[in-house]
């Protein structure tokens, strides 16, 4: 009995003296995986450290474009606030001459447009975005008087391309007013996601389907509208002769005021699959195929058109250019009525006036009797327009269909007034029993 114990006694000693070599091994490898652990934490912390958080910052929609505040800092030190556009649907950055002389950049000019080398660095909510990648500054070529205008109608002093954005998360927040900006990887995007097209340039394509047929389409949250291109413009439009069309860029569809707008043809599209969104009562211009390949060109890619803000109002949009992936977060369901207006066409001037181009019909009559082309708008109810941006003009000419709005007229040096009725040009879709037709 005692041999049996001792016997086992030994059997356990040497057990123990042939476990013990392993739990050396398995202390010592604890201890480093822990160190592991700690420098892993480390590192990611100190990676985290050289990618600040993004920064969020008001900005205002005006006529469906996205305009913030940014900070330039000058030769001498100072800081310059300007307000800039965050334009992704151009991978080119433009600055006014005033802004190019305040930086003291050497400016050279054409017949089209004036250039210089890019500001180092734009600072926006404190963080600096560097420009380096952006070899040129295009500047437009416009007299003296006009040298701090970027762009008739808009009060800015530049833009944010698509050429800069694509190196930072963007979160354009169109119900709260809001934009963010970070390094990749620092945004959480939320809602649908949809993998996208970015080309080299910045620019996004995102398929898309219309009527159950594969197109790309151009997201651009520069433009205040959607384009599509004439020839597929057409072959919807006979093909629904129920679909509300116009002609004639009113509200949210007058751009510039060039020329051709007074021609634009402008419809509503009954149904727009963009990436996971199912747009509906989608209004479109019809762009011309000179336009269609300027598109093309620019994108390196076969498209169909471009979707415009006037149908992102509602959304949180994210683009997450490392990812080639867009987000769409619903934030709130109203209906904008653009098209509720008084019919002009306008053409904002370098000098902050406004000058009709065209007066659109409505029920095949001129929708404002006793103003012409070539007539200024001077003020609406008593409100003067001149130095108004076009957002802020828009929405003095919009209303409730029948409301009456007093437009002051000049004409040939002199003033006149004139009533104007709102009316509902580009009416949405014809419903059947309380809901949408569906095509």
């Amino acid at each position: 009995m005692e041999r049996v114990v001792a016997d086992s006694r030994i059997t356990l000693r040497v057990a123990d003296e042939a476990f013990a070599p392993t739990r050396y091994n398995f202390a010592m490898r604890a201890v480093v995986a822990a160190w592991c652990l700690l420098w892993l934490c480390g590192w990611v912390d100190a990676q985290q450290s050289t990618a600040p958080n993004p920064v969020t910052v008001p900005a205002a929609i005006d006529h469906n474009r996205v305009i913030i505040n940014a900070d330039l800092i000058l030769p001498n030190g100072s800081a310059e606030t300007v307000r800039a556009w965050v334009d992704n649907g151009n991978p080119d950055l433009y600055i006014s001459r005033h802004l190019a002389t305040l930086l003291k950049l050497p400016v050279t000019c054409g017949n089209q447009e004036c250039s210089s080398p890019s500001p180092k660095e734009i600072v926006v909510g404190g963080m600096p975005i560097p420009l380096s990648q952006v070899k040129k500054a295009k500047i437009p070529l416009k007299p003296v008087s006009a040298a701090a205008v970027l762009a008739p109608g808009m009060a800015v002093q530049m833009n944010i391309p698509a050429s800069v954005l694509r190196n930072y998360d963007v979160l354009i927040n169109f119900p709260e007013h809001r934009f963010s900006i970070g390094a990749p990887g620092t945004i959480h995007f939320r809602g649908s996601s949809e993998k996208v097209r970015v080309t080299e340039n910045g620019l996004i394509q995102v398929p898309s389907q219309i009527e159950n047929k594969k197109y790309n389409l151009g997201l651009d949250v520069g433009s205040c509208i959607s384009f599509l291109s004439e020839e597929l413009f057409d072959k919807l439009a006979a093909g629904h002769p129920d679909w509300p069309r116009m002609t004639g860029a009113v509200g949210s569809a007058n751009m510039w005021g060039a020329e051709a707008e007074m021609n634009w043809k402008v419809t509503r599209v009954d149904r727009v699959q963009l990436g996971p969104l199912f747009l509906t009562d989608v209004p479109f211009v019809a762009a011309s195929k000179a336009t269609m390949d300027f598109f093309e060109k620019r994108a390196g890619m076969p498209t169909i058109g471009l979707l415009g803000s006037d149908v992102l109002l509602n959304y949180r949009v994210g683009l997450d250019y490392a990812h080639s992936a867009v987000y769409f977060d619903i934030g709130k369901m109203t209906r904008f009525p653009d098209f509720d207006v008084i019919g002009f066409v306008l053409r904002p001037e370098d000098d902050g006036r406004y000058t009709i181009l065209s007066i659109a019909e409505f029920e095949g009559k001129p929708s404002v009797p006793g103003v012409q082309g070539g007539d200024e708008l001077i003020a609406v109810d008593n409100i003067p327009v001149h130095g108004s941006t076009m957002g802020q003009v828009w929405a003095m000419l919009g209303g409730t269909p029948g409301q009456e709005r007093k437009l002051t007229i000049g004409r040939a040096g002199k003033e006149f007034v004139v009533p104007a009725k709102v009316q509902h040009f580009l009416a949405t879709l014809p419903e059947e029993d309380g809901k949408k037709k569906k095509k």
